[in-house]
């Protein structure tokens, strides 16, 4: 299996297509979405990591705040069918869409970094020989990506409660993206 290079997504430029079957739900296609402000898309490592059961099922419990505020939102992985509805239902994912069968290569395309598994973790859960890291992106209904964040591990991700508290200040302002800037940047002079 060859996987693409890492390429960092750039805010306010367009995100790569992205379309995943949903455990017990229909199809899930980005370009599909049509939310008021965002769609909020999670990627998790998968059943394996204990770390994105409580993070997977923090959005859970905040899936209506962040409706109300005009975000859709859905968590996907590279796990199969089997392990993806192992997970929703051994973590009680209520609201949540549930997207599996992330191929690496779109996830290389969102900027996502692939780790090798090595065993079974802390959970009692083996990991996958290949899966994605995790990431999250909030991405306006056009398809432009407005916020991005990418990890090499599992550990301190960003916190929900603030993502909800950022927005309501984002959409209130109409605060624009940032991050935006591609051009070569003139090195600037000590103070």
């Amino acid at each position: 299996m060859t996987i693409s290079s890492l390429t960092p997504l750039i805010p306010r430029q367009p995100v790569p297509d992205l379309a995943v079957p949903t455990v017990g739900g229909e199809p899930w296609r980005l370009a599909d979405q049509k939310p008021e402000h965002f769609t909020l898309v999670t990627f998790y490592r998968g059943l394996h990591c204990p770390i994105c059961a409580t993070y997977v099922r923090d959005l859970d419990s905040k899936f209506e705040e962040f409706a109300r505020r005009g975000v859709s939102a859905i968590a996907i992985s590279s796990d199969d069918a089997e392990r993806s509805a192992q997970a929703k239902q051994k973590w009680r994912i209520e609201h949540l869409p549930l997207g599996y069968g992330l191929d690496l290569d779109t996830a290389r395309r969102w900027g996502l970094y692939i780790s090798a598994g090595h065993g079974t973790t802390s959970a009692g859960v083996a990991e996958p020989a290949l899966f994605s890291e995790p990431g999250l992106f909030v991405v306006r209904p056009d398809g432009r990506l407005y916020f991005g964040t990418v990890q090499t591990m599992p550990f301190a991700r960003p916190h929900f409660a603030d993502i909800l508290g950022a927005l309501d200040f984002v959409i209130a302002k109409n605060y624009p993206a940032r991050g935006e800037v591609t051009d070569p940047v003139q090195p600037t002079a000590a103070a």
